[in-house]
């Protein structure tokens, strides 16, 4: 654990226990730095993380202050109990019905997988949008074919390089959206029959792009603060001929897990030692709360073997459809498998992109982003601590914009389901997150939306179901 988390959860502690109460002034980071012989940064870091959980706050020209809160701070979730056996994946269908009943844009969004799209300079996209297009060079439409335009893959590589890891642009392929990029990646290391490793719970998209495919997956018992057991990896890793695994470790849907470093390292050994590839779904990463960004899996990569996809579709253009691979030793063959499927993204968008990261202030546009996701969580952490009943447990994650709750064993999140749906109330009910359909009291709640008077009163009758279902 990282010394600034440490600090953090040491001042946790204090405001759990009342030490610290509501309206305390913190120490200053001067103040801090010498009680806790720790640099300006290490603090500031610390604060950064207890305001993202809801638990201070900033006042201008006057320091941190110890937020006033309506409630106990609910308990987190346990470590995930998955059976220890493989699936043979039948999905699709469930996940379909429960996703077409949330698409009315009556109802209040909570069970959406996107943020508002009100989060997003769309109008300064779309003016560099029509520039590509007015200039678009013919020859670009044979040139930008995979792996895709080469100034968007430069910027790519510089922002890896912004984070440690060194990424030949020719190693990353551009495709049609993360999830095109994971069913690439996953052509490219697997047969259909063949066993890949998941988390539990886990990105439904994911459990239907295996079910397509024809695989089987076995579920790794997962912590929101721990990510995947390493214990149990590595005795699955042993007994099953696992030809990959498809992982979240930064701010992971639906748990929000972000990975701690030590385990992150510790995880890609184990599977450097079993030649397993680590397909990592990173389309959350841009999106931390405090002012560090989660340790890039592809810096301590040295064998190749990380597919690493993302996309710009939740940090920047929603609807664009644009995102990447950075394959590895894999580059090739998912490079082929992108020509032989799809045959290239949208050159104009490609482009359009290329000149934003260039040109168009996205680190502005990503603190400001940061900052609003940030302070939506801890809103409606603090709904959910007043609305829900006794029992509720709640995963608090560091970025991203999904909320997990585990509510008392006798709440039916499918009942739940139906039930705020008649209200006009949207919720992922826990079992679309498993292979096995696991999970059934607990479901996902989405705080990229504004804090309206709407979803407050969403949040409430929420609670109120879930106690009259407890």
């Amino acid at each position: 654990m990282s010394r600034y988390q440490e600090l953090a959860d040491l001042s946790q502690r204090l405001i759990a226990d009342g030490v610290l109460r509501a309206g305390d002034r913190l120490p200053s980071v001067r103040q801090a730095c010498r009680i806790h012989d720790v640099s300006p940064i290490t603090v500031t870091q610390a604060y950064y993380l207890l305001e993202s959980r809801g638990l201070i706050e900033a006042r201008p020209k006057s320091g941190y202050f110890v937020r006033a809160r309506l409630g106990q701070r609910l308990p987190e979730p346990e470590m995930s109990q998955p059976a220890a056996s493989s699936t043979q994946l039948e999905v699709s269908d469930f996940i379909f019905q429960i996703l077409e009943s949330v698409k009315d844009p009556a109802v209040v969004p909570l069970g959406s997988s996107f943020p508002s799209p009100y989060l997003f300079p769309l109008d300064k996209l779309g003016r560099f949008l029509a520039n590509a297009a007015r200039r678009l060079d013919p020859l670009a439409t044979v040139t930008d074919l995979p792996p895709g335009n080469e100034e968007l893959r430069r910027q790519l590589a510089l922002r890896y390089l912004a984070h440690g890891a060194t990424v030949s642009p020719q190693e990353i392929v551009i495709t049609s959206g993360a999830m095109e990029g994971l069913n690439l990646c996953l052509q490219a290391v697997t047969r259909p029959g063949d066993l890949i490793a998941i988390e539990s719970p886990t990105f439904y998209a994911g459990l239907q792009a295996s079910e397509r495919l024809g695989l089987k997956v076995i579920e790794i018992p997962s912590h929101p603060r721990e990510g995947v057991s390493l214990p149990a990896l590595e005795e699955v890793l042993r007994q099953h001929p696992v030809k990959a695994c498809l992982f979240m470790l930064n701010f992971s849907n639906p748990l929000g897990c972000l990975v701690p470093d030590e385990r992150r390292k510790a995880l890609l050994e184990l599977l450097r030692r079993h030649e397993v590839p680590l397909i990592e779904d990173d389309v959350y990463a841009e999106l931390h709360f405090g002012p560090q960004a989660p340790l890039c899996s592809k810096a301590e990569d040295r064998e190749g073997l990380v597919m690493h996809v993302s996309s710009f579709a939740k940090c920047l253009a929603p609807g664009y459809r644009v995102g990447w691979v950075a394959a590895g030793r894999y580059a090739s063959q998912v490079q082929r498998l992108k020509l032989s499927t799809s045959l290239a993204t949208t050159v104009p968008v490609q482009i359009a992109l290329a000149e934003y990261l260039k040109h168009g202030g996205y680190e502005n546009h990503l603190r400001h982003l940061r900052r609003t996701l940030a302070s939506r969580e801890a809103a409606m952490t603090e709904a959910v601590e007043r609305h829900f009943p006794p029992g509720t447990r709640l995963a608090r994650p560091q970025g991203g914009y999904f909320l997990w709750l585990e509510l008392p064993q006798s709440v039916d999140a499918l009942w739940l389901h139906q039930q705020a749906l008649v209200r006009g109330i949207s919720i992922a009910p826990g079992p679309i997150f498993s292979a096995k359909r696991e999970f059934g009291n607990c479901l996902r709640l989405n705080f990229g939306h504004p804090d309206s008077p709407e979803q407050q009163a969403a949040i409430a009758t929420l609670g109120e179901l879930a106690a009259a279902g407890s």
